[in-house]
């Protein structure tokens, strides 16, 4: 072959290489932005106009794995199951190991729960642990799959790693304050959940749960009388291993409690009456933090401890009480920004501890 017909046979094959990496490019394009349209459906409740754009994309790319997790998200929405598993499936086959692949292992563990089969869902959310331990929402994925079979012991630590790995995953928190019995930690966990969520329904009701917990255990049993129920198997075994021993917050709790009925208190607005016993609780935590151990020690009881020894109790207490609508709580927030800003400023930055 001579020079000249070489170079015509080079050109050509660099040209076609162009072009066709030129279409590949475009293909790739469009299919990222049919994949944008389909998240605005699904994000419209739309999904099956979603699912088709997602085809659309595949046909264009595919096995394009972002293309894969959406429509499993949204096949899932729709309770197709099995299609769902099928689409999960394929996106874990085609790109093993890519980090979009933890939200599939969500989607595919909730199909599977969705199935009524919880312990192959328990196998998904192991699996992909596995590859992906520091990803919180398959910690906390196989908690609500184990409440379900009410594995209790074993969701809780599910929920204690979620909220590890996230600590501003408001619904680990909520989860934990459901399922512990330990009442100290469940009201840790409630205050918790409303100094990151404090408007929404779901705060509203963690707001009536906390102030219910808050009141347990004290009855008034006469004009003057005033009756303190302790828990003897708590006082005796409070925790296992002697761990997350709060007897001693929860007894000041009981007798902060009690002056609710006194005269001196009798005109305390809910949020004061809450501010004095979340002080007197974060007070004996950070008295008896050094004796302290256990996760909710750990974890929780920092948070409470500092935020009393900063003073501000008060703040989040109205924060707190956001979703209450009583006007003289969004009266008392609006005129101290100062003070919002501070707490929030020092909420956000806190160090949790990571184990």
């Amino acid at each position: 072959m001579n020079n000249k017909h070489f170079m015509k046979n080079l050109i050509l094959v660099l040209t076609l290489t162009f072009l066709s990496n030129f279409l590949m490019a475009q293909q790739k394009a469009e299919a990222e932005k049919l994949i944008s349209e389909g998240i605005i459906y699904h994000d419209k409740g739309d999904y099956a106009t979603a699912i088709s754009k997602y085809d659309k994309a595949l046909e264009l790319d595919n096995d394009n794995l972002i293309a894969l997790a959406e429509k499993a998200y949204s096949l899932i929405s729709m309770k197709k199951y099995n299609e769902t598993i099928e689409c999960c499936r394929r996106a874990i086959e085609k790109h093993p190991g890519e980090s979009d692949l933890k939200l599939v292992y969500v989607t595919y563990g909730n199909a599977l729960d969705g199935l009524k089969k919880p312990e192959e869902s328990i196998e998904i959310y192991n699996t992909g642990i596995a590859v992906f331990p520091d990803y919180y929402q398959l910690h906390f994925n196989k908690g609500i799959t184990l409440s379900g079979m009410e594995k209790t012991d074993d969701a809780l630590l599910c929920f204690q790693k979620s909220a590890t790995l996230n600590p501003r995953h408001a619904s680990s928190h909520h989860a934990i304050a459901v399922l512990e019995n330990n009442k100290i930690p469940s009201v840790l966990a409630l205050c918790r959940y409303l100094s990151l969520d404090a408007k929404s329904d779901r705060a509203k009701s963690n707001l009536e749960r906390l102030q219910n917990k808050l009141k347990e255990n004290v009855k008034q049993t006469g004009e003057k009388s005033v009756t303190i129920s302790l828990d003897s198997d708590m006082l005796k075994n409070p925790g296992k291993d002697g761990e997350n021993n709060f007897s001693t917050a929860d007894l000041i709790l009981s007798m902060a409690g009690a002056l609710d009925y006194d005269k001196k208190y009798k005109k305390e607005t809910e949020v004061e009456r809450f501010s004095r016993k979340l002080e007197a609780i974060s007070s004996v935590l950070g008295e008896s933090q050094e004796k302290g151990s256990g996760f909710y020690w750990k974890y929780y009881a920092p948070y409470f401890i500092e935020m009393n020894n900063n003073h501000f109790i008060e703040t989040f207490a109205y924060l707190a009480f956001s979703s209450s609508n009583e006007s003289y709580v969004a009266k008392w927030i609006n005129s101290h920004k100062a003070e919002v800003d501070k707490f929030l400023e020092w909420s956000g930055k806190f160090v949790w501890k990571t184990n």
